[in-house]
């Protein structure tokens, strides 16, 4: 039986002209139901700070639901959307549609049980798309990628039963570091293996899940596991990353390799923060540990692949220019001070720090698209010229 053809941390598996214009329509569109999450809930976010916007819609869901609007909405909607596209199988992509639409709904002002229905019945299928994965190559990173998605399906029906977001973040938090951490140990098989790494990360793993289960803590307890599992995370993420060796390449390469370590820092802080911090479900205090994971952790691997994944999914170039860098910094330079307004109550600096990161994911974008657009005209051009 064939393997899942995955795009893997810097895999393309998907070059252009390998989809049809249908396919990639179509994939197109769900990538936008992800795309309308994050939009909605950087909104959502930028007016929780305290700018002054005007708002669209007449409800206050993307200011409530800021929270499921990026997790489930963006992230669930795009890893389910990349998962389906390397299995290439019909009903992989009822993840995304699913979780995209009850995204959509939520943005939309829909309250009671459908939107998280949606949410939480996509994520389900999920999980069964990593076990199909995990039935075609049996590997300790697709074991850990099926409990990451286990903890997504756990904290939606969790949100779905109308629990406290905060008591449901801790599952989110689970489910992307464990596909995470799940993907770079799949990749340490392009490197020599060092023996205690795999029994390392089995350990950190079920650290992670005692943490998740054991609500019987003391809240400090609780937060001493759960903030020691991110930190024990981030460690063993920077002792065994590939991005190491990458970071001396150039180009593509280097800068994603740049992107990652700097998103296992934040992985540290947030660990960090969360140790100290747990008892503490709303405030500052609590903004900056969410944000040093979602902001710093999480789209530091989204600045890493999306130059990858993608063209992979939309059958489009992959391309790279140097001023990527240039949002990247911006993201950097704007989370600290976002966390340091955190950190000491200044408020100004909160509100500063979280419009550069809205400003550094919208000019990020802005520019891969660009270069998307320019790389396919030139190759159109070029390929006019060939035939005169």
């Amino acid at each position: 039986m064939e393997a899942p053809r995955r795009m893997n941390m810097g895999q393309a598996v998907s070059a252009p002209g390998q989809i049809t214009g249908l396919q990639r329509l179509l994939r197109a569109g769900l990538l936008g139901l992800g795309m309308s999450g994050l939009v909605t809930g950087v909104w959502g976010g930028l007016l929780r700070v305290g700018w002054v916007l005007s708002m669209p819609v007449s409800h206050a869901n993307w200011i409530t639901y800021h929270g499921p609007l990026m997790v489930c909405g963006f992230l669930g909607t795009l890893i389910g959307l990349e998962r389906a596209v390397g299995l290439r199988l019909w009903w992989t992509y009822g993840a995304p549609l699913l979780v995209g639409v009850g995204g959509v709904l939520t943005a939309a002002g829909v309250m009671g049980w459908l939107p998280r229905a949606c949410v939480t019945a996509g994520s389900a299928v999920f999980v069964g798309v990593t076990i199909r994965i995990l039935c075609l190559q049996r590997t300790p990173a697709n074991v850990v990628q099926l409990l990451g998605a286990c903890s997504w399906l756990v904290g939606n029906v969790g949100w779905m039963l109308d629990r406290p977001l905060a008591h449901v973040v801790p599952a989110w938090m689970g489910f992307l570091l464990l596909i995470i951490a799940g993907e770079r140990l799949e990749l340490m098989r392009f490197q020599r293996p060092v023996g205690w790494a795999n029994p390392a990360l089995t350990g950190l793993v079920v650290w992670l899940g005692l943490g998740l289960v054991l609500e019987g803590l003391q809240a400090w307890g609780r937060g001493l596991v759960l903030g020691g599992a991110l930190v024990g995370f981030a460690g063993w993420l920077l002792r065994f990353d590939l991005a190491w060796r990458t970071l001396r390449a150039v180009g593509l390469p280097r800068y994603m390799a740049v992107c990652l370590l700097s998103g296992y820092g934040w992985l540290l802080v947030s660990g960090g923060w969360l140790a100290i911090g747990w008892p503490q479900t709303a405030g500052v205090a609590y903004d900056g540990m969410l944000h040093a994971f979602f902001v710093g952790f999480v789209f530091a691997m989204i600045f890493a692949h999306a130059p990858v994944i993608f063209p992979a999914v939309l059958g489009v170039p992959v391309v790279f220019h140097p001023v990527l860098y240039g949002w990247w910094g911006l993201l950097q330079g704007t989370l600290a001070l976002r966390l340091l307004g955190d950190g000491t109550g200044w408020a100004a600096g909160r509100a500063w720090g979280a419009a550069g990161n809205g400003i550094a994911m919208a000019g990020f974008l802005i520019t891969m698209l660009t270069l998307w657009v320019r790389e396919v005209w030139r190759r159109r051009r070029d390929g006019r010229g060939h035939s005169g």
